[in-house]
């Protein structure tokens, strides 16, 4: 191979792995079997940034998820501008990863927008209890739907539980958990779910830039967390600690140090307010 061909060949493979590496550094891990929620095991939170190289971020970084949404560091505003959701309905399949249930879209489930970018809806899991907290105040559950750019970028809207009413989308999937309570890594087809269904009750949300709060814990992730608190029934809560639990296990990562970021509350214009 001559000087030309091998420059154009270095040139080749440094651009794919420049294209690829946002895909491959920023998703969560889908085999959750390597680390744990025990706080006293050797795998636990404290030491998910020793189990892998690439994981060093979970107790390096100093912009980790999940916070608590404490008042007195919230800064409200109208000027971010409402969510803006454009969800479609799509194929989606079910995943038990181990410490959680995955619902996921097969080729993406519609998209929002923030600050002029577009972020398709991939999936979606559940934390019980909540990983954020208000106020210091854990809920019972918390939802987290996970969306990504075309490069890489990632956005997360979360909202948060507390027993209740049920909620209609875990009554759809009960069924599914059942299915799946002792089989892992394996997708079961859930045919079309439609994430419109998805009620927010608010527009009020908060914002802040934080990470992952699964292994790689990749930073810069946008959070968005819907302020009201919805309902979901207790017989709800006991399918899906069920599912992926042994009954009281929690699938929850302790809250992280703020560090003087931002942390913005959406509330609308008074001629918007309802």
């Amino acid at each position: 191979m001559d000087n030309r061909n091998i420059r154009f060949s270095s040139i080749l493979i440094l651009l794919i792995i420049i294209f690829c590496a946002p895909f491959s550094i920023a998703q969560e891990v889908d085999d959750e079997s390597e680390f744990t929620y025990d706080v006293n095991s050797p795998n636990g939170p404290d030491h998910w940034g020793e189990i892998h190289p690439d994981w060093g971020m979970c107790n390096q970084g100093d912009l980790q998820s999940p916070i608590d949404l404490t008042h007195k560091r919230v800064h409200t505003t109208s000027s971010i501008g409402r969510l803006d959701r454009d969800y479609k309905p799509a194929n989606s399949t079910l995943v038990n990863r181990g410490h959680d249930m995955m619902l996921r879209w097969v080729g993406g489930a519609g998209h929002i927008h923030i600050n002029g970018t577009e972020y398709q809806l991939n999936q979606l899991h559940w934390h019980t209890p909540s990983e954020h907290t208000i106020n210091g105040r854990r809920f019972n559950l918390e939802v987290h739907m996970v969306h990504q750019s075309t490069d890489g970028k990632i956005a997360v809207v979360g909202i948060m539980y507390k027993t209740g009413r049920p909620d209609s989308l875990l009554s759809m999937m009960e069924p599914y958990f059942k299915a799946l309570s002792s089989t892992r890594d394996v997708e079961k087809s859930v045919g079309i779910i439609d994430p419109r269904e998805i009620k927010l009750g608010s527009r009020k949300y908060y914002r802040y830039i934080g990470s992952l709060t699964t292994p790689p814990c990749t930073q810069n992730v946008i959070w968005t967390i819907v302020k009201k608190v919805r309902t979901i029934s207790r017989e709800q809560m006991h399918a899906i600690r069920e599912a992926v639990h042994d009954d009281a296990e929690a699938n929850s990562r302790p809250i992280q140090p703020l560090n003087n970021r931002w942390l913005k509350l959406y509330r609308p214009d008074d001629n918007q307010n309802y």
